[in-house]
């Protein structure tokens, strides 16, 4: 006990170079501390306290990542499949929406759906638009602005009718 004790921070030094949590660290010492308890009787006292122990040490936080990365990659499997699933959810919502939006696209008037394909489509910038158009890159904003606002009202039309039906 002696022996641990003096080398305790020694340990916790070289553990947190492998395992970069304070908390998951002293975890990692603690479960050092009663392998080294469990082995005492195969410590030779003619050798060097600290390396001994920094083997145990060792193979403690090598079961603490081992543990860490499995239960990581089950949280991520997890998160995976909730992602999935929601995807599969809204899968027909936003497939009718997408139509709907096409639709709509089609009902605006030529200048506007000429800003919207230049602006989503083409990836124009504004100042490019604005020069092609004529405008101010004020005129611009407020302009696209109008049109998703015109354009979300129009689907939301639509899904209401669509609800009614």
């Amino acid at each position: 006990m002696r022996l641990f004790l003096s080398a305790e921070r020694e340990l916790l030094r070289y553990v947190m170079a492998l395992v970069p949590n304070v908390n998951d660290a002293r975890d990692v010492v603690q479960e050092t501390a009663v392998a080294l308890w469990q082995a005492i009787g195969k410590y030779d006292p003619n050798r060097p306290f600290v390396p001994w122990a920094c083997r145990f040490a060792l193979n403690e936080a090598r079961l603490h990542l081992r543990t860490e990365s499995r239960r990581r990659r089950f949280i991520e499997e997890d998160v995976a499949a909730m992602l999935d699933a929601r995807r599969v959810e809204i899968a027909e919502p936003l497939d009718t929406r997408r139509e709907y939006l096409q639709s709509c696209l089609k009902s605006l008037p030529d200048d506007q759906r000429q800003l919207v394909r230049g602006y989503y489509f083409e990836e124009e910038n504004i100042d490019t638009l604005a020069g092609q158009l004529n405008r101010g890159t004020e005129a611009i904003y407020k302009s696209l602005q109008r049109i998703r606002q015109t354009l979300h009202q129009c689907i939301e039309r639509k899904l209401q009718t669509k609800r009614k039906a």
